[in-house]
């Protein structure tokens, strides 16, 4: 556990040392929900309905930005031959380079939403509750990324063809999110279904997607 470990505290100081991949995906957020107000106008009750699924989908295609660089700057260095051939499966490998995504990307945006929540006119009370469903979504969400990111490695226009793949997968965590903040926020269903299965659909991922990744990554390098 030491090598893996090592690779996430890497992975990690390279993102926030980097910091423009995280500062996109952040501005991205800010910026798409800012601007949803000025399009629909100064109707509090209809912003204040659409807000769970304005800032999930929000959240979705702000972390789409950096997906691509799961694996895309070790494979271009070189790096990621050395890791295929190093102590660690590459299945591991995967999950570890997903799981510093989801911790770069996927916490920054879940603790921005609740203050993107107020330009939207969600109710305050709702707020732990956007908090906590979006953490525990959002680990789908990389590990998912990181399947699409391992397919379309080594191509051209991958981030397009990236967002054509991923996209579609990421629909239940969509339902279930906003499911589960609009029970919260409007009621009167009970939110608490919804997160479980959103916890459910995390752990599928955390077991399922490295397995896949790796399979995509093999073939990537032959």
């Amino acid at each position: 556990m030491k090598e893996a470990l090592a690779l996430f505290r890497r992975d990690v100081m390279l993102a926030w040392r980097e910091g423009g991949t995280i500062g996109t995906a952040l501005g991205f957020y800010l910026v798409v929900v800012a601007i949803t107000p000025l399009g629909l106008g100064p109707d509090l009750n209809l912003l204040s309905r659409i807000a769970p699924g304005v800032l999930w989908v929000a959240l979705l295609l702000a972390s789409l930005l950096s997906a691509d660089r799961i694996f895309h700057n070790d494979y271009e260095d070189g790096a990621l031959d050395v890791l295929a051939t190093g102590p660690l499966p590459l299945e591991l490998v995967a999950a570890v380079k997903s799981l510093a995504h989801w911790v770069t990307t996927g916490i920054p945006l879940a603790l921005l939403a609740p203050v993107l929540g107020l330009l939207l006119n969600l109710p305050i009370e709702s707020f732990p509750l956007l908090v906590l469903s979006m953490l525990a979504g959002t680990p789908a969400v990389s590990f998912v990324a990181g399947i699409g990111a391992s397919l379309t490695l080594g191509l051209r226009r991958s981030g397009l063809l990236l967002a054509l793949l991923v996209l579609p997968l990421y629909v239940p965590v969509l339902i279930f999110g906003v499911a589960c903040v609009s029970a919260a926020s409007v009621g009167p269903a009970s939110p608490w279904p919804p997160f479980l299965i959103l916890c459910a659909l995390s752990l599928a991922s955390l077991v399922l997607a490295p397995i896949a990744a790796a399979a995509a990554l093999r073939n990537a390098m032959r």
